[in-house]
């Protein structure tokens, strides 16, 4: 049991060090939750958790070789750096008319879980990160059999579950302080922080084209 509560802890907390890092997924959090509301990051996790578990299962059968080899490495680069800059440059677009929905209107448009798939599947360095010290949690955790498995993913999707529904929630509560003006600026900057991430993608990718 003491090994079964190590592997969980260890693993929301590894989880929780990454997620609040700055990425794709939570500029997508924060853009969605003033119009969507608090579940907004508990769907994108949802999504998160979706494919995780797919790739999990996969690094278990043996994936995790092709995901270390730079053709993987360059296609999901370089394809990641074409959505987020679509996503970017038509958020961009949108800032003239772009208003806050008022309480009690339904909010639609993308599907948020799978949003939270693409969002995940495009950034080269989750399939990196899977492939290095995802790997790593798992090949321990199988150490203790099915369920150490099981305390590593259900301790890492928590540690992601905790803070997107933390922000999503922080976003909603402010936006009844958020005028339309401010609403734009925060939309203007999530963004330019989608586009300055697919150059960074790009540029990683082009490197290792090149190299």
């Amino acid at each position: 049991m003491t090994l079964f509560i190590t592997l969980f802890v260890t693993s929301f907390i590894v989880a929780l060090s990454g997620a609040v890092m700055p990425g794709p997924l939570l500029t997508v959090t924060i853009t969605e939750s003033s119009r969507r509301g608090v579940m907004t990051g508990p769907l994108l996790i949802a999504g998160h958790a979706i494919l995780e578990l797919a790739l999990v299962l996969a690094l278990i059968m043996g994936l995790a070789p092709l995901l270390k080899t730079e053709p993987v490495f360059i296609v999901i680069a370089l394809a990641g750096s074409v959505v987020l800059l679509w996503m970017g440059v038509g958020m961009l677009k949108s800032l003239p008319t772009i208003t806050l929905i008022t309480k009690g209107s339904r909010a639609s448009g993308k599907n948020l879980i799978l949003s939270g798939v693409l969002m995940s599947l495009l950034n080269p360095y989750w399939s990196i990160w899977w492939a290095t010290i995802g790997l790593g949690y798992i090949l321990h955790s199988m150490d203790a059999g099915t369920m150490g498995v099981v305390a590593f993913f259900t301790g890492h999707i928590l540690g992601d579950l905790f803070w997107y529904a933390t922000v999503s929630t922080a976003v909603w509560k402010g936006r009844q302080l958020l005028s339309d003006g401010g609403y734009r600026i925060l939309i203007g900057t999530c963004a330019v922080c989608l586009i300055v991430f697919s150059c960074l993608f790009a540029w990683s990718g082009v490197q290792r084209l090149i190299a």
